[in-house]
C-alpha cells in the first residue's frame, strides 16, 4: 500500500502522558536515526543497532537530560522500519520538550496506532495480530491478557491459514477441470471435497460459538442478579464485591434501576447486574426498572434467581414471573436460596429444573465462596472448551460471511452445480478469511480499526 503519509519519520511518547520515573519516546521512519542524531550526544564513536547508550538530550547548547538511546535497524524492529527509543526522566516538561524538538529537526507525530499499523503494512504482523495488541493493552484480568497474548502469538491466523490451505487445494484441483472441461476429466476427488467442506463448516461454526465467550472474558462475563422484590439481591451485590455498592435497608421498597459493577473470580472478570425487583402491580417507576431487569436478563450468560421463600408451588409462580419474557437457552443458571440463617428448618437439599440451587445467607456471608467457586469453574469449563477463541466483532462478521459462502459451496455441490458457480462461493470463502488477517483490506478499515489505538501505539 503506497502512501506518501508512510514516508514521513514519525515520533511519540510510548509512556502515559504523566509525570513518573522514566517515559519512552519512539521514532520510526527511514530518517530515525539521522534526526535523533541531531539531538543526542555520546562518547561511544562506534554505535551499533539493537544496543542502548547513555548519553545527553541537547537543545542547542542546553542539556535538557541524561538519557537513554537504543536503535533498531530495518527490518529488525517492530515496525519493519529503523526505529529510536529515547527512555527520559518522566518530567511532563521533559517529554513536551523533547517531542517538540523532534518536530523541528524533521519528526511528524504519530497518528494513533501508526506504529502498529506500520508494523502490518510492512508484514511484521497481520491485521488480527495488531487488533490483538490493542486488546492485550486494553486486557483487565488474567483470562483476558492470555486469549490476547494467544491471538498475539497467532493462534486465530494459523487456523485461518490452515482452513484456506484445505481450500485452496480442492479450488485449484475444481478450477484446473474448467480448463479440460471439453475432455471430461476429474482432478478432485468428489467424496474427499464433500468431506472437507463439512469438516470446514464445523470448524467455522465452533469459531462463532467461541465469539460470546471470547467477547465476555474481554468485556467481562455478564451475571445478572433477579428476584422478587426485598429477597436480597442488593445485599447479594454487596457481599460479592465485598463493599457497599447497593444501598440496603430494613425497610421494605424494591430496587428501582439496574446497578451493575466488576470483580474478578480466579483470573475472569465478571460484571454483576443487581437488577429491580420483579413483581405484577408494580408502579410506572418501578415498571420501567422491570423492563431493565428483563434486558439485562437476556443479555446475561449467568442468572443468579434469589429466592427467600422456596416450596415448589412458590418457586413455580416465581419462575413463570420472572423468567416469562427471557431466553433461558444455553445461560448458566443458579437458584440462590437466601436466609438460610432464618429458615433453618426449610428443606435445601432439591433440585429445581436445571438450575444449579446453593442455600446462602447474603447478609452473613454463608456460602458466597462456594457461589465464586461455582462461578469461576464454570467460566473456566467455558474457556476450555474452545481451541481457538474469537473476541473481536469484525472477526465475528468476516467468519459469519465466510461459513455463508461455504454453505452456498455445500449447496451447490449436494445440488449438481456446475465447477465454476461453485468455484465463485468457494473464492468468496477464502476472501472472508483473508479479511480477517488483513491479506484483503481497504483503507477506511484500516483507519478505523489503527484509530482505535492510542497514540505511540
Amino acid at each position: 500500500m503506497k502512501n506518501h503519509q508512510y514516508e514521513d519519520t514519525i515520533c511519540a511518547i510510548s509512556t502515559p502522558m504523566s509525570q513518573g520515573a522514566i517515559a519512552i519516546i519512539r521514532l520510526s521512519g527511514k530518517e530515525s536515526l539521522s534526526i535523533a542524531d541531531k539531538i543526542f550526544s555520546t562518547r561511544s564513536t562506534n554505535r551499533q543497532a539493537r544496543k542502548v547508550y547513555f548519553g545527553q538530550l541537547l537543545d542547542g547548547q542546553d542539556i535538557l537530560d541524561d538519557v537513554l538511546f537504543t536503535y533498531y535497524q530495518s527490518p529488525h524492529s517492530f515496525t519493519g522500519e529503523d526505529m529510536v527509543e529515547i527512555s527520559t526522566h518522566g518530567s511532563l516538561y521533559i517529554q513536551e520538550r523533547l517531542i517538540a524538538l523532534l518536530i523541528a529537526k524533521g519528526c511528524r507525530l504519530a497518528l494513533p496506532g501508526e506504529f502498529t499499523q506500520r508494523a502490518f503494512l510492512n508484514g511484521k504482523i497481520d491485521l488480527s495480530q495488531a487488533e490483538a495488541i490493542a486488546d492485550l493493552i486494553a486486557s483487565q484480568s488474567k483470562s483476558s491478557h492470555q486469549l490476547a497474548m494467544n491471538n498475539l502469538r497467532g493462534q486465530v491466523s494459523k487456523k485461518i491459514a490452515d482452513l484456506r490451505e484445505k481450500l485452496l487445494h480442492f479450488s485449484a484441483l475444481m478450477e484446473l477441470e474448467l480448463d479440460f472441461s471439453e475432455e471430461d476429466v476429474e482432478f478432485a476427488d468428489r467424496k474427499q471435497f464433500a468431506e472437507l467442506l463439512n469438516e470446514i463448516e464445523k470448524e467455522l461454526t465452533t469459531l462463532l460459538q467461541s465469539f460470546q465467550m471470547g467477547n465476555a472474558i474481554k468485556k467481562g462475563i455478564s451475571v445478572a442478579i433477579v428476584g422478587k422484590p426485598n429477597v436480597g439481591k442488593s445485599t447479594l451485590l454487596n457481599a460479592l464485591l465485598k463493599e457497599d455498592r447497593a444501598i440496603v435497608s430494613d425497610i421494605s421498597g424494591p430496587t428501582r434501576d439496574t446497578i451493575e459493577d466488576t470483580i474478578q473470580l480466579n483470573g475472569f472478570l465478571f460484571r454483576f447486574v443487581d437488577t429491580a425487583g420483579i413483581r405484577k402491580n408494580a408502579d410506572t417507576i418501578e415498571k420501567m426498572g422491570i423492563e431493565r431487569s428483563f434486558d439485562a436478563l437476556n443479555k446475561a450468560m449467568a442468572v443468579l434467581w434469589v429466592a427467600d421463600q422456596w416450596s415448589q408451588t412458590s418457586l413455580l409462580e416465581q419462575y413463570q414471573e420472572l423468567f416469562a419474557h427471557v431466553d433461558m437457552t444455553n445461560k448458566k443458571k443458579f437458584l440462590l436460596l437466601n436466609k438460610i440463617d432464618t429458615h433453618a428448618n426449610q428443606n435445601t437439599d432439591f433440585t429445581f429444573l436445571d438450575f444449579t440451587t446453593l442455600p446462602i445467607s447474603a447478609k452473613n456471608n454463608i456460602n458466597i465462596n462456594r457461589l465464586e467457586e461455582h462461578l469461576a469453574n464454570y467460566a473456566q469449563s467455558c474457556y476450555s472448551i474452545h481451541e481457538v477463541m474469537i473476541s473481536n466483532l469484525r472477526h465475528y462478521h468476516a467468519f459469519e460471511k465466510a461459513l455463508h459462502a461455504l454453505q452456498q459451496a455445500k449447496e451447490g455441490f449436494e445440488n449438481g452445480f456446475s465447477n465454476d458457480l461453485i468455484a465463485v462461493d468457494i473464492r468468496q470463502t477464502l476472501h472472508f478469511l483473508a479479511e480477517v488477517v488483513g491479506q484483503v483490506s481497504n483503507e477506511d478499515i484500516l483507519s478505523e480499526i489503527f484509530s482505535n489505538f492510542c497514540i505511540g501505539k
